[in-house]
């Protein structure tokens, strides 16, 4: 049962019940909800203040995991970036020089790669990590690009190097006699004194005296030009290796390849023998570069002994390529 509350009437000298009025009920109401939706919200706000959410816990940690593995890939972006200008320099230094051919320009390598802008949206969300997830994006692009031009180098190498050894295996590079049959050598080049017309004149190229029938090799990949019999030259062939390259192998005693047949660098194209203006059976060697006779003798290793040429020959069988 209700306690009910009494109040002193100083007219009628009586105890008399207290009995709330609407409004005070309403105001009593009022004012309980009051005081405990302000606690309420203190509370809420203790808690927060003191307490993470389950929820928002597992969010931040992985949020955490997600900036350890960003810093990784940053990492990794970093090291492969290493490696990029480690094959950059690899490319201009080591392979473009042996190559004889030009760096590619470090305007073309370190060329744009696209603004500020291009990231604008993502720095417009204003998040704590954008600088950082925008400077990883712009170092990817980084790397991408410089990837993207090494991968080109790399296929115009190629296509050097292909050039090149079609090059090299087309340059005469051996002695047209082999050391074995080899009685001498003769290397005055320019002028001389001829032993048949008994005057000096010019000495276009180098005597390899040998007996008649002794092989005479191709000294590098080419094409042959001419096979005829001269007053002077005898029997002779002329091998165009390209690039500039001549060579003329006279006073043969027979040629075995003819006009437009194909050679390959230590090929047997005839042999040794006295047709011509000749005393005693010897080659007489030529090499023409643009048309001009130049010495000989700087296109082959004199100091090789006999096993050193021969393998040579076999190695140059096996590895040159004919010209197209």
């Amino acid at each position: 049962m209700a306690k009910i509350k009494y109040y002193y009437n100083t007219e009628t000298c009586k105890y008399e019940p207290i009995r709330a009025t609407k409004s005070a009920i309403v105001i009593n109401i009022l004012a309980f909800l009051t005081v405990s939706l302000a606690l309420a919200l203190g509370l809420i706000y203790l808690y927060r203040a003191n307490f993470t959410p389950v929820k928002e816990s597992k969010l931040r940690a992985v949020n955490e995991d997600l900036k350890i593995d960003w810093n990784i890939l940053n990492d990794e972006l970093k090291e492969a970036y290493q490696l990029a200008n480690e094959l950059q320099f690899k490319d201009d230094k080591i392979y473009r020089v042996i190559l004889d051919t030009e760096p590619i320009p470090a305007t073309v390598r370190e060329g744009g790669i696209g603004g500020h802008n291009k990231y604008q949206d993502l720095l417009e969300k204003d998040l704590e990590q954008s600088s950082m997830i925008v400077g990883t994006f712009q170092k990817l692009d980084r790397l991408r690009k410089k990837l993207n031009i090494q991968s080109k180098s790399y296929n115009e190498i190629s296509g050097l190097i292909i050039e090149k050894e079609k090059m090299w295996s087309s340059r005469p590079a051996i002695q047209p006699i082999n050391n074995k049959e080899l009685t001498r050598l003769h290397t005055t080049f320019g002028k001389r004194f001829h032993p048949i017309l008994k005057k000096w004149q010019e000495h276009d190229g180098l005597d390899f005296t040998a007996p008649t029938g002794t092989p005479v090799y191709a000294t590098g990949d080419g094409l042959v030009t001419h096979s005829y019999r001269s007053s002077t030259y005898g029997n002779v062939l002329f091998v165009n290796h390209g690039y500039g390259y001549q060579t003329r192998y006279a006073h043969l005693t027979k040629y075995i390849v003819t006009r437009g047949e194909s050679v390959k660098r230590g090929q047997v194209i005839g042999y040794v023998g006295s047709t011509g203006r000749s005393e005693a059976p010897h080659l007489h060697y030529e090499v023409l570069y643009n048309y001009k006779p130049i010495n000989p003798i700087n296109f082959f290793q004199r100091d090789l002994s006999n096993e050193e040429y021969e393998k040579l020959i076999e190695i140059s069988k096996q590895e040159t390529v004919p010209l197209d």
